[in-house]
């Protein structure tokens, strides 16, 4: 395959940096952490990672929200210890991506700042969405949409005169301020941004919220204001997915070429988009936008064959049909962990969710394309689900009171070594404490004890990983579906490699007969367990 597309059937695994591994003793993973754990990336056997970001920030939302984007907050390090781990990365042939947050910044931005201290129609608010308010003296937001964290997506300011005045938008909390990219000197900034960080030898950009930047040009009422707020999804017509986002990606890829062509390195754009159908999700991946497009529909589908077929057979017809490949997901910052989503609600996962997240890591590893593991997936790390109020840092939970679908159980910090917290993230004295409580049952997904472990997660990534990259039927490809009986999901890549997957209960006969090459359980030759996936050559 040209090297230049390594990235079609990449395995990228994203470290949530202030839970990855902490150098300095207080409490927050940072760069110096990822730079040490780059020995233990490259034996798991990853192509490169994805960081989330560490740009200064008052951390309303864990650095989503940006005050500024060309530098590094010192709670991570800085630019020093940022060139270091790049090249550190790039001796070991791990490719490096950025998290850029294109659709807000923080209110603490130093254009965000300069508006409110504009009057209004001035061209520092033109870079945002300011409004006057409806009802008597404008005492109404402008519109009637909700942000996605709960509550109004609208904030009254007060005039640098003292007076109530317009009101400004932020579809996620009110800290986060959305960019207006009507105009242009929004898109300038961003193409400064983006040349500042490929100069400084990054191989490309996961995008945040990429369905967003535009907003319906008059911002009028929604007929179902708080879809967004309901599934905590970008569902909202009025502001996503809006026509215009596509000429951005254009734009974007041009600069990524530019940069290619210079050196022969291909930079990645990988895109969040999250948009209806598989069909809407291909237009952000033609030939001269975004490369990739996390492809979530396989996160959100239930553990069941039909459905999980379904994803799958969408996916390679609209997506793959565009020229790009599919990029596969089935844990992130944002969802819960898969041991827990496909199992009992229990503190610990369960037994079957376990299973079921084994079967399901061999499944989407066998998928052509990309594929993106978050941090801990590897050790089969499950929800924290118990966490107590006083120590939850997500907005959700701050705006709404709820804890339905917040975020933090999935970043509490990361187990590496020993039986009681802090398990070795934190090189700080006896009694330092990680930014979230580890629980006890930790211990047992401990880094050290899955190395140890031949049966462990770890082990079943690594083995995944080392057979992907060696078998030439695995990566990028084409797909054949077997017929199977009902509860069963086959298919084969190239003429030979078959996987299957029992998404029931009960033992079925497998597809091939011998001993199969891999499995995510205990696998008989010629039989297929329940909950249990497994690869095969069949030589018949």
């Amino acid at each position: 395959m040209n090297r230049h597309h390594w990235w079609r059937d990449a395995v990228i695994y994203q470290v949530y940096v202030r839970s990855f591994l902490d150098s300095t003793g207080d409490g927050i993973g940072d760069l110096a952490g990822v730079r040490a754990g780059l020995p233990y990336l490259k034996k798991l056997g990853v192509d490169g990672i994805w960081l989330s970001p560490f740009y200064p920030s008052p951390q309303h939302d864990h650095g989503y929200d940006v005050a500024d984007y060309c530098d590094v907050d010192p709670v991570f390090g800085d630019l020093t210890e940022f060139d270091l781990l790049v090249g550190a990365a790039r001796r070991l042939g791990i490719k490096v991506l950025l998290d850029i947050v294109p659709n807000h910044c923080s209110s603490e931005h130093p254009w965000f700042r300069e508006a409110l201290a504009a009057p209004p129609g001035s061209p520092e608010r033109a870079r945002f969405h300011f409004a006057d308010g409806r009802g008597a003296d404008g005492a109404e937001p402008p519109n009637n949409w909700h942000a996605m964290f709960g509550g109004p997506a609208w904030t009254r300011v007060t005039e640098p005169d003292g007076r109530p005045g317009q009101w400004y938008l932020h579809m996620f909390t009110p800290e986060q301020p959305d960019w207006n990219w009507r105009e242009p000197q929004v898109a300038a900034e961003f193409d400064r941004i983006l040349r500042f960080w490929l100069d400084r030898g990054v191989d490309g950009f996961r995008i945040d919220v990429a369905a967003g930047l535009f907003k319906h040009p008059e911002l009028p009422d929604s007929p179902d204001p708080q879809a967004d707020a309901r599934t905590r999804d970008s569902v909202n017509p009025l502001a996503w997915n809006q026509p215009e986002v596509h000429d951005v990606w254009r734009h974007w890829r041009a600069v990524c070429e530019e940069y290619t062509a210079r050196d022969g390195r291909e930079r990645l754009l990988v895109g969040e988009v999250s948009v209806p159908t598989a069909r809407e999700h291909a237009r952000y991946v033609r030939p001269d936008e975004l490369h990739q497009a996390f492809f979530f529909d396989l996160l959100g589908a239930p553990w069941d064959a039909d459905a999980f077929r379904k994803v799958i057979s969408e996916a390679m017809q609209d997506i793959a049909g565009t020229g790009s490949t599919v990029t596969w997901v089935l844990n992130n910052h944002d969802q819960v962990r898969t041991v827990t989503r496909y199992g009992e609600p229990t503190p610990q996962g369960s037994g079957l969710g376990t299973a079921r997240a084994r079967a399901a890591a061999l499944l989407m590893l066998a998928l052509p394309g990309a594929a993106y593991i978050y941090q801990g997936e590897e050790l089969g790390l499950p929800e924290v689900v118990d966490l107590p109020d006083d120590v939850l840092t997500d907005p959700i939970f701050r705006r709404t009171g709820s804890r339905e679908r917040i975020r933090d159980g999935c970043r509490v910090p990361l187990p590496w070594s020993g039986q009681t917290s802090p398990f070795g993230f934190t090189s700080g004295a006896e009694g330092a404490k990680p930014w979230l409580p580890q629980p006890e049952w930790f211990a047992e997904h401990a880094t050290d004890r899955a190395l140890a472990d031949t049966r462990s997660f770890w082990h079943l990534y690594r083995d995944g990983l080392q057979l992907r990259a060696a078998l030439p039927q695995l990566g990028e490809g084409s797909l054949r579906p077997l017929d199977t009986q009902p509860g069963v999901l086959a298919f084969v890549r190239g003429d030979d490699l078959v996987c299957a997957v029992n998404f029931g209960t009960a033992p079925v006969p497998a597809p091939v007969p011998g001993t199969p090459l891999l499995a995510s359980g205990p696998c008989p030759p010629g039989v297929l367990p329940g909950s249990t996936a497994a690869w095969w050559i069949d030589g018949s």
